[in-house]
């Protein structure tokens, strides 16, 4: 019972003031790094130019401005500061999932609105390093994924854009197919990438209401939906590539922790998240590092129960894009060579290794950094916990939250992802937005508008990449 008393909230008044000191104390070391990050950023570009980047940490402008979707924007955060924790508190779980559906979408528009719908949303994804670039080289899909490797290096003839050649071609292969039944454009795109990302909020939830518990999931709800990486979500394929990581957690989140109460649909769930992280892993090649968070999720529940049809689903995807002739392997190590041919090979690891994280600083926002402190400061007893059988829902928080933690460092110290990862580093970012459940509940209006001003101040003053 000591246990369950510590994770409650029942904590002496010193105890709570000192804790939440420690939260404003993280959140200004934010501040801190990603002010450090601008000032340094603008130096080293104004210098040398070698960042690649016109306001670093940020691929991004500076360009001051308003929109159609600033009225909605304010709206839609004033509402979710308002009324998101009393809602979240309420409402049948069902109906929570599709108030926050819809509130992540209100969010993610309203936003991308803010630089109207060509320049927000249609015209995103068919600018020149963008897949709806080569749509019309994939007539024959089986000759096209044959030579894919082919087209990668710069100096071959016919090179891909940057993103197509960045990404395994179940990227590009995604936006000819929506093409092929007439949602073709890029509006269709971007549309198809802003209703798959807002999803992931509720994959969000429903992994962890199953990991941890119903208090902690509907606590974290109004943070997920008023997340700053919204900015980034739309309209980009990372967000859609989020989502289709996101389910493959919480499917086997289900799978593991029987919460479907009868074996064939905790079957379906296995296979279909071994189905959905093979698809992943042909959308982005650094999403292998979801196995992470999968491995997470079965070390948390103590079960292999769902390994063997997860890894029969996950064999699908692999298999089929095999057969069709393209060999990840070889992507992979092409890929490592054309991201050196270009701006990779110039933007210094020394700068981006510490800046990536004031980048994802911005894109988690500052309740994030503070509930990530509690987080951290939680993580012996929860390995502990871990290690008798004895975690609580908030441990199990903490190490979900930890292991999305540990899968950006990875990436992060890869070299591979030098720059833009307020836009790359999305699928990540999302499972750390849970922490901000951790914060004392009569601060949470505080803290969601510390995520709002966030996100608004990016998306007015700023004009993002990509």
């Amino acid at each position: 019972m000591k246990t369950e008393e510590r994770t409650t909230g029942h904590h002496p008044p010193q105890q709570r003031t000192t804790g939440r000191r420690g939260d404003l104390i993280a959140a200004a070391a934010g501040v801190l790094l990603v002010t450090a990050a601008v000032l340094i950023g603008r130096a080293i570009q104004d210098a040398h130019g070698t960042l690649v980047a016109h306001w670093p940490p940020l691929l991004a402008s500076w360009y001051p401005h308003t929109g159609p979707g600033t009225p909605a924007a304010v709206v839609v955060a004033a509402a979710v500061v308002a009324y998101g924790p009393g809602l979240a508190g309420r409402l049948p779980w069902r109906g929570l999932l599709a108030t926050a559906w819809a509130a992540s979408l209100a969010w993610i528009l309203s936003l991308a609105m803010i630089d109207g719908w060509g320049r927000g949303i249609a015209e995103r994804l068919t600018t020149k390093h963008e897949y709806l670039q080569v749509i019309d080289r994939f007539s024959d899909i089986g000759a096209a994924l044959h030579g894919f490797t082919g087209h990668i290096l710069s100096g071959r003839p016919d090179n891909w854009p940057a993103h197509v050649a960045g990404h395994p071609p179940g990227a590009t292969l995604t936006f000819v197919l929506l093409d092929r039944i007439g949602l073709g454009g890029g509006g269709w795109a971007g549309v198809w990438c802003i209703v798959l990302g807002g999803s992931a909020v509720v994959a969000a939830l429903i992994a962890v209401r199953a990991l941890a518990d119903e208090r902690l999931a509907r606590g974290a709800a109004p943070f997920l939906v008023l997340a700053p990486m919204a900015v980034w979500t739309g309209a980009s394929a990372d967000g859609y590539f989020a989502a289709v990581a996101a389910w493959s957690v919480a499917l086997l989140a289900l799978a593991a922790t029987r919460r479907l109460h009868s074996p064939r649909p905790a079957a379906a769930a296995a296979l279909g998240s071994g189905l959905l992280y093979g698809l992943t892993c042909y959308l982005s090649y650094g999403l292998t590092l979801i196995a992470l968070l999968l491995l997470a999720v079965l070390l948390l529940t103590r079960t292999a129960r769902p390994v063997p049809l997860f890894l029969l689903g996950a064999l699908v995807v692999p298999v089929a894009f095999t057969l069709a002739g393209f060999n990840w392997w070889d992507g992979y190590r092409l890929l490592v060579e054309r991201y050196y041919q270009g701006a990779g090979g110039i933007r210094p690891y020394s700068y981006w290794v510490w800046a990536n994280l004031a980048a994802t600083t911005v894109s988690a926002g500052l309740a994030t950094v503070a509930g990530l402190r509690r987080a951290v400061a939680g993580a012996p007893g929860s390995a502990r916990a871990l290690r008798t059988g004895t975690t609580s829902a908030r441990h199990r928080l903490i190490l979900l939250t930890l292991a999305a933690l540990l899968a950006l460092l990875v990436a992060d110290l890869s070299g591979m992802s030098k720059a833009e990862t307020e836009r790359i580093w999305q699928p990540f970012v999302l499972w750390l937005l849970p922490a901000a459940a951790l914060l004392p509940p009569d601060t949470r209006r505080g803290w969601l508008i510390a995520q709002a001003v966030v996100a608004l101040l990016v998306n007015h003053l700023l004009w993002t990449g990509w």
